[in-house]
């Protein structure tokens, strides 16, 4: 990890136009280079700070480590664990992406980032609330203390779900169709789902991508984003799970599917949660026709491929997973070469079907 202080980016607008974009760039370059040469020294943790909330968040199950240094995960999930009573016997690591989560036994601990507390205690709420609504979620164990807070991480605790495997499409259509009609929560607000996140500061800041990759690929994030705030308003919003493919649809021997990762709950076009399969089936072939159409039909006949905005819904959605390689790309080989392998697909030179391997 960088232990270089990152000057902010300077904003702009696309109808700057293209002259302001590559001054912005060149400008950026100068300030990032200026920045190593001086070499500031900074903490992660208080660089992950800058931009959010400042400080600790105060919890009654916090605990804070002095913030010239930053914990690792290993030592988050320890003290969190020794806070909530449980013993540390060989965890296992599950995944390391936005969330690092790990395997305690029958239970699951979700790691955020820092400053993520307010998204964890929401996760919480979201589960309780999809449940009593009559969606089976992935449940928080209700006998340990939630979340506890260790370096500023929100730790919570979740039941396993074993010997799970992945929906089906047309199991993932049925849930899509199910959640999408529920009514927005009384008791605690959803936020409005944001397609872009921090996909500009992913790729502005994308050191595996060179000068002229980085440059395209930020063109391109302001063309789409100029055409999605042209979109008429939707009639109407819906609870959407935010990124829904079937990984994150898991169905037990029980065979009930069961909804899993609900950080990015919220209210937004319910298109978002169709786009992700229709994807694979039309830019990658990893999706059968019949399984297809099986989507289609669980979720009431919908074909989101048919409707206007489906190519410019397609093209975010294939951006942000070049968004998401590059973030993983200065720590993994694997990413770096899918990183350079999506970037030639969306410029062109390969043709579709793509593939593209998971990260």
């Amino acid at each position: 990890m960088r232990s270089v202080q990152r000057l902010p980016c300077l904003s702009i607008t696309w109808s700057a136009g293209l002259g302001e974009f590559c001054w912005w760039q060149a400008r950026h370059h100068a300030e990032r280079t200026a920045a190593i040469g001086r070499c500031f020294v900074t903490s992660p943790a208080i660089e992950r700070h800058r931009g959010t909330a400042r400080g600790h968040h105060p919890s009654i199950c916090g605990e804070s480590i002095a913030m010239t240094t930053t914990a690792s995960s290993e030592q988050v999930l320890a003290r969190a664990a020794r806070r909530a009573g449980l013993d540390l016997n060989n965890p296992e690591v599950i995944r390391e992406g936005s969330h690092v989560i790990y395997r305690l036994g029958d239970i699951v601990a979700r790691m955020g980032k820092p400053g993520s507390l307010e998204n964890a205690e929401r996760e919480l709420r979201v589960s309780k609330w999809l449940n009593g609504s009559g969606i089976p979620t992935v449940a928080a164990v209700s006998e340990l203390p939630q979340p506890i807070v260790v370096d500023d991480r929100p730790v919570t605790w979740w039941h396993l779900i074993p010997d799970h495997r992945p929906a089906t499409p047309a199991e993932l259509g049925a849930t899509l169709r199910a959640l999408h009609s529920l009514a927005s929560p009384t008791d605690f607000e959803l936020p409005s789902y944001d397609p872009f996140g921090d996909l500009r500061e992913r790729l502005a800041d994308a050191g595996a991508a060179d000068d002229d990759d980085r440059m395209w690929l930020l063109t391109r994030y302001y063309e789409l984003r100029q055409q999605y705030d042209k979109l008429p308003e939707p009639l109407r919003l819906s609870v959407i799970h935010g990124d829904a493919w079937q990984g994150n649809l898991v169905v037990p021997p029980s065979g009930i599917p069961t909804v899993l990762d609900l950080d990015k709950v919220s209210l937004g076009r319910p298109e978002w949660d169709l786009i992700q399969l229709a994807v694979d089936y039309t830019d990658f072939a990893r999706v059968p026709e019949a399984d297809y159409r099986s989507f289609v039909n669980a979720y009431g006949g919908y074909d989101v491929t048919t409707w206007l905005a489906f190519r410019l819904f397609a093209d975010i959605q294939e951006l942000r997973w070049v968004g998401f390689a590059l973030g993983q790309a200065e720590a993994s080989a694997a990413a770096a070469e899918q990183s350079k392998h999506r970037i030639e697909c969306l410029r062109g030179e390969v043709t579709r079907p793509w593939r593209w391997e998971a990260l």
